[in-house]
């Protein structure tokens, strides 16, 4: 499955992502546990059969940060893709997707950081830091950049 018509056929995974700001308009990023190379993102996943883009973005911000304590204040009107590399499709979701079509979901985050956990059940992180919302498509995976590119220019307003 590494010829580009065959994956072009492939369906995208439905997935949501969560971009949560602090009271000071910085973002939460956090470094993939999965990988040495520098790889953060924002809280993501899968979207469950039958379940709501709004309900799994609630449950992956929290199974991945321990986050509760957040109020929705915007999302993207649009479904925002990523294709995965050639050699990556294989590998990745059992080579069922070429890729990911997301809806991107902005809290703002009404805790204290001390709510924050990413070393929960299912631990996908081994650091997190609050960073400038322009600053995180050069730290995410260079495939994962132009998808980055449309969340910043979806949320810039909602930064500090």
């Amino acid at each position: 499955m590494s010829r580009k018509s065959e994956i072009e056929k492939l369906p995208y995974r439905r997935g949501v992502g969560v971009v949560l700001f602090n009271a000071q308009g910085r973002v939460f990023v956090a470094q993939r546990l999965d990988t040495t190379e520098p790889a953060w993102q924002f809280p993501q996943g899968g979207i469950d059969k039958d379940e709501d883009p709004l309900v799994a973005a609630r449950r992956e911000l929290r199974e991945e940060t321990g986050v509760t304590s957040a109020e929705l204040i915007a999302e993207t009107p649009d479904w925002l893709r990523y294709d995965l590399p050639r050699e990556l499709v294989p590998k990745v979701w059992k080579g069922r997707y070429r890729g990911q079509e997301q809806k991107w979901f902005a809290f703002r985050f009404t805790g204290d950081d001390s709510e924050i956990r990413i070393d929960g059940e299912h631990p996908e992180f081994s650091a997190w830091a609050w960073m400038k919302l322009s600053e995180t498509p050069s730290l995410i995976v260079a495939f994962k950049r132009p998808l980055y590119d449309q969340v910043v220019a979806a949320f810039r307003h909602l930064a500090a």
